[in-house]
């Protein structure tokens, strides 16, 4: 029962960070309905610059700061420099143009940083809760992580629910011709997107980093179960997004735990498969007809 236990806690831990990246896969989706490969190594750049802020200064709040403000300007500037020109040709080509920029930002974290990993501070201890004399696999860290990601995803739902900056996302994402002619100004609002999601994935990068450790290829495997978890939820959805990311961490860790860590990948292909087949659009996919 203590495994279990633990196997859960473990999970909802791994979930959330699967699901701050899936957030950020979700906001530029929403904005510009573009899958960003990149996002990856987005979050590395900005994670590295927050280590060197805190190395620099031993504030580790403030590194935290300094790496969500240059997650937004990391996004507006991918945006405009590398996603505009393409704006109007088909989609394909924004894509294939974000494996690109993976692959450039990559190389320049490794000649800047080097390619040796390095630790990362946490925000808060890594000793596990003690309940009864029993040590839990959950710590006041995990806590701070669950908490922040779950108001990230209120936040961003009532973002794009109840404010004009989010309902103009909306329409510039899903009609951007007639958002034009009723006065949204479009390449605005796929600057925004791609800004806050630059920054969910930044806050994501800092919140997984002392567990995988700082390095250029590191948070590859954390952005592939973070697309799985946005598939899940479904890429319309911040709040699915979230549940889609604790559920997956939740099933990753039983399979970890009882069947060995190396089915995990397995594992975690299964259940996109799956959902791909029997519901495309994810576990929380909007209606066919939406309000813009």
């Amino acid at each position: 029962m203590t495994k279990f236990i633990d196997l859960t806690l473990s999970g909802i831990s791994d979930g959330a960070i699967y699901a701050a990246v899936a957030l950020a896969l979700v906001l530029i989706w929403r904005a510009t309905r573009i899958v960003n490969f990149a996002q990856g190594a987005m979050l590395m750049i900005t994670t590295f610059i927050a280590s060197a802020v805190i190395n620099s200064s031993g504030s580790y709040w403030l590194g935290f700061a300094v790496a969500l403000g240059s997650g937004l300007v990391l996004g507006a500037l991918v945006e405009r420099v590398f996603i505009r020109p393409v704006e109007s040709a088909p989609p394909l080509n924004a894509v294939i143009l974000t494996l690109g920029l993976y692959t450039l930002l990559v190389a320049v974290a490794g000649m800047v940083w080097g390619n040796q990993p390095r630790g990362f501070p946490p925000a808060f201890s890594l000793r596990g809760y003690q309940v009864g004399g029993t040590t839990l696999l959950f710590t006041p860290n995990d806590t701070f992580i669950v908490l922040v990601v779950i108001a990230v995803a209120i936040g961003l739902a009532a973002l794009f629910r109840l404010t004009p900056l989010g309902l103009q996302m909306r329409a510039a994402a899903f009609a951007p011709e007639i958002a034009r002619l009723l006065g949204v100004r479009v390449a605005r609002m796929f600057t925004v997107g791609w800004a806050l999601a630059a920054m969910a994935g930044a806050l994501a990068g800092v919140l997984v980093a002392p567990s995988v450790f700082l390095g250029p290829n590191s948070f590859d495997p954390v952005l592939i179960s973070g697309f799985v978890a946005a598939v899940l939820g479904g890429l319309d959805s911040p709040p699915g997004a979230v549940i889609g990311g604790v559920a997956l961490g939740v099933a990753l860790s039983y399979v970890s735990g009882y069947a060995g860590s190396s089915l995990v990948p397995l594992a975690a292909l299964v259940i996109l498969v799956a959902v791909l087949m029997l519901r495309p659009g994810g576990l929380f996919a909007a209606s066919a007809e939406r309000r813009v």
